[in-house]
């Protein structure tokens, strides 16, 4: 038996085995006026009418009408059974009405629902209707999917074909509504708002549909929440930049910046500014016990070997052991990781201080340690270098690019090593990062290229057109050619604080 499938959703089609079957015009208005009649037989007499679209009848030409409908009828039949297995006869049948005055022949086309598209439609939704919301969004979506225009585009404005084009457009229209609703409850916003967007350009006038848009961008935007950007990384997850305070990221494992001698302590501001990342570590993650804070570190720094320990006499005040800049401690703190990597030099004058070249350093040895201890978690890190740390050498737009071209390098040998890297900028730093150069450098990094500041040295151009310096050194400028930014604060090191149409 031939597989049939006829579709009515949009311009008329037939397909038999796969392959499409051309037709003559009146042929199709012929398939599609059947169609129409939805299973019930047609009488020669309204084909003709219908078909030959004829006004009034005319009883002198009832021959002739009858041989017309005939030859279309066999051209039907040889199209709906090209290899002469009875296919044609099956779906195609004879029938005699006795109703009439005199017997009269008449027509009905009889497809099961998966030969005839608008009847699977009809079956998808009404089964959708009534189903849970994962199974509805399924077969609400799949009977969406295959409307490719206006219903019975051939005879759309016949009067004989306007119930089920009614029928058909309501169904879609109730389809459509539930599909959003469905999708919103999955949690998927972001899948029903297309849906809800082209109802809207269909329907322009349509104040329900507009107030569905909008409340869908609304909840949307609820969902994004301080999130500046969102873009998958080349290679691995998804690059996130987010406005904020990094502390507020309660699903993400933290970096959190030190210093090469691991000082925790902040009276007076003397050691480390309170205002630090670093100093507010203990007051946010740690509810105050810089005790349970120092044991943890101290217990992780037994992996490292120091560097060497500084006298009493040059080094009065704070810790005296010093330790590689890169050395990085994943603290477990309520089922997470914050990861005290050192990538500052806390002279014995107790002022911070790191260059570029240092800083790149320090971030491409703290990602094989979230890789390995990070359980595979988002990992936030603020625009680190910005603040105390003193890296003036980068304005805020290199540092941030710094970041993701160093978390992209390892990516590249360590793909799996987060679902997300997430940085946090302070309010008070945003109108000064150019988010834009940030943009060019993901896209030039999928051709190949960096477009971006590197520790190597290489030429870099932001969006906006101006230089961006190497981390080696060479002149410095911002995104819009302004002077780098020197930053300011007391002694200690951190990044300033964490806030960082039918």
């Amino acid at each position: 038996m031939a597989r049939i499938r006829v579709s009515v959703l949009g311009p008329a089609e037939l397909q038999v085995d796969g392959a499409p079957v051309r037709l003559t015009p009146l042929t199709t208005r012929l398939l599609v006026r059947l169609v129409a009649a939805e299973g019930e037989p047609v009488p020669v007499r309204r084909l003709h009418r219908d078909v030959w679209a004829v006004a009034g009848e005319q009883p002198h030409q009832t021959g002739r009408h009858r041989n017309d409908v005939q030859k279309r009828v066999l051209e039907l039949r040889r199209a709906l059974d090209p290899a002469q297995n009875g296919d044609g006869a099956r779906v195609l049948r004879t029938e005699q009405l006795l109703a009439a005055p005199a017997p009269e022949t008449a027509y009905r086309l009889v497809l099961a629902p998966d030969e005839l598209d608008c009847s699977e439609f009809t079956d998808l939704v009404n089964s959708g209707l009534l189903a849970p919301p994962a199974s509805a969004a399924d077969r609400l979506a799949a009977a969406l999917g295959l409307v490719r225009g206006r219903p019975l585009a051939e005879v759309a404005d016949e009067e004989f074909a306007l119930p089920l084009i009614r029928r058909l457009t309501a169904l879609r229209e109730t389809a459509r509504r539930q599909l959003i609703r469905s999708r919103v409850e999955l949690g998927r916003h972001d899948l029903a708002l297309p849906v809800a967007e082209r109802m809207a350009r269909e329907r322009p006038d349509d104040r329900d549909v507009a107030e569905l848009l909008g409340s869908l961008r609304d909840r949307l935007r609820e969902r994004h929440g301080q999130e500046l950007l969102r873009q998958p990384f080349p290679g691995a997850g998804d690059l996130v930049v987010v406005r904020g305070d990094l502390f507020d990221q309660e699903d993400a494992n933290l970096v959190v910046g030190f210093t090469d001698t691991f000082d925790t302590a902040t009276e007076r501001n003397l050691v480390i500014s309170r205002e630090s990342v670093q100093g507010q570590l203990v007051e946010r993650l740690f509810r105050g016990e810089r005790k349970l804070l120092d044991d943890r570190l101290q217990a992780g720094l037994k992996a490292f070997t120091p560097l060497r320990t500084e006298r009493v006499r040059d080094k009065p005040r704070g810790r005296r052991v010093r330790y590689p800049l890169g050395t990085t401690v994943p603290l477990p703190v309520d089922g997470r990781r914050v990861f005290a990597v050192a990538y500052s030099r806390l002279g014995n004058d107790l002022v911070a201080r790191s260059a570029p070249a240092e800083l790149r350093a320090s971030l491409d040895a703290l990602w094989p340690a979230v890789a390995r201890y990070g359980m595979y978690k988002p990992v936030a890190i603020p625009l680190i270098g910005s603040g105390l740390a003193r890296v003036v050498e980068l304005d805020r737009t290199q540092l941030l690019l710094m970041i993701v071209e160093s978390f992209t390098a390892h990516c590249r040998r360590e793909p799996t090593t987060a679902p997300e890297l997430r940085i946090v900028i302070r309010p008070v730093d945003l109108e000064r990062t150019d988010l834009s150069a940030l943009g060019t450098f993901l896209r030039t990094s999928r051709h190949g290229g960096t477009g971006v500041t590197t520790a190597s040295g290489a030429d870099v151009t932001t969006a906006s057109g101006a230089d961006v310096t190497t981390a080696s050194g060479a002149d410095v400028s911002t995104a819009s050619g302004a002077a780098a930014d020197t930053g300011t604060g007391s002694a200690g090191s951190g990044d300033g604080g964490a806030q960082g149409r039918w």
